[in-house]
């Protein structure tokens, strides 16, 4: 038996996303900025897939670019706002806990001049509202904020954020890595305070190397790419059809009985938490009351992150040790240790994390095997 369980690391691309990504590519291949009819076809692939995600946040086509994933779109957010913006402030606000496309774009800027300010986070990981307000001042930019947690699931309270924010300097910015959090929960930026969201596809069952930045209309923001032009001269360069056709299906599909999926993630999450409390040793890293269903953090002690994973990858259940993105290397985590976590449980921190494609079969295979490796393996490392 198979169980994938590193879901946040990525999803399997649904039947419909391929079909779309298959006409695409073989029938519809037209470039859209070309005038003829194929050029027209795969236009309208483009205007559906925007059609189709503003839908699911409430806000104007107009306002959806599309990018080469959550990366990308997390640089443009920042470093584009920063360029467009440095006359009124170079002071910049985030935490301590976002994705290495935040932490390391920050730093550049840092090294550019600007201000940076990392705000810690409490031992569940949640961001300090009070603290928040303090870093915000008359020169603050930007505040970007993660709203779920990649290694642990923690969801930060962006609506209070945003107004804590808005309440120091109605002029800053707010940006929103909304990558884990994005086709998981009801997200509409306007009642949120946002003025940036990023998103990527292959979180929510669509193609890799796709996403989008949402931008909301007459904010200040330079691209950081260019060419030809397109996407209003934000986003230059010739258009993926096939990765945004498929994005704007995975985002429509991702947001059919959401409620549904929602209340699976729950009872995923509480049978792998029933059963892992059986085994002696686990801590758990994800806080339940202020945290995503779809991800939960452990920690085995006495026994490292890395041999733990790849024990459990010889029976076919596949895990994470960390964020996916940071690199091939399993390396500390800045998340679990600015939630100030005993160095021991740094070294031994796995990530599982579920869709609503798993099957509560997987869930039972990956506890069976945990129960069965976990006492062997704290019995090899004794020796």
């Amino acid at each position: 038996m198979e169980a994938y369980l590193d879901n946040s690391a990525t999803t399997r691309c649904s039947k419909r996303v391929l079909q779309i990504v298959q006409q695409t590519m073989d029938i519809d291949y037209g470039n859209p900025s070309s005038l003829h009819t194929k050029g027209i076809d795969a236009e309208r692939y483009v205007k559906d897939a925007a059609a189709k995600i503003a839908k699911t946040l409430k806000v104007a086509e107009k306002e959806i670019y599309f990018t080469s994933g959550g990366t990308e779109s997390n640089n443009l957010a920042l470093i584009g706002t920063a360029m467009a913006n440095r006359r009124t402030g170079r002071r910049l606000v985030t935490t301590q806990i976002e994705h290495p496309s935040v932490r390391n774009a920050m730093a550049q800027l840092e090294e550019s001049g600007f201000e940076v300010v990392c705000l810690p986070v409490d031992k569940d990981g949640i961001l300090s509202l009070e603290a928040l307000g303090k870093a915000v001042n008359d020169e603050t930019i930007l505040v970007s904020i993660m709203q779920v947690n990649n290694e642990t699931g923690a969801i930060q309270p962006i609506q209070e954020a945003a107004a804590v924010v808005h309440e120091r300097n109605p002029r800053t910015l707010i940006h929103v890595d909304a990558v884990q959090s994005y086709g998981k929960m009801r997200i509409y930026p306007k009642k949120l305070g946002i003025d940036m969201l990023s998103a990527s596809g292959h979180k929510i069952h669509g193609p890799k190397g796709i996403g989008f930045l949402y931008i909301k209309d007459k904010t200040k923001i330079k691209p950081i790419l260019f060419g030809g032009g397109q996407q209003s001269g934000m986003r230059s360069g010739t258009h993926n059809v096939p990765g945004i056709a498929g994005l704007g299906e995975a985002a429509a599909q991702a947001y059919e009985n959401m409620e549904e999926k929602i209340e699976h993630l729950h009872f995923l999450r509480e049978r792998f938490l029933d059963g892992v409390s059986q085994v002696e040793g686990i801590r758990v890293n994800s806080i339940l009351e202020c945290s995503a269903p779809h991800i939960v953090n452990i920690s085995v002690s006495g026994v490292r992150s890395e041999v733990l994973l790849h024990a459990l990858e010889e029976w076919g259940v596949y895990v994470s040790a960390g964020s996916a993105c940071s690199s091939n290397h399993h390396t500390v985590s800045g998340t679990l240790s600015a939630m100030h976590v005993e160095p021991e449980l740094l070294e031994s921190a796995v990530r599982f994390s579920f869709s609503s494609t798993t099957q509560e079969e997987e869930i039972d295979y990956a506890i069976q095997r945990l129960s069965e490796l976990v006492p062997k393996l704290r019995r090899y490392t004794r020796r």
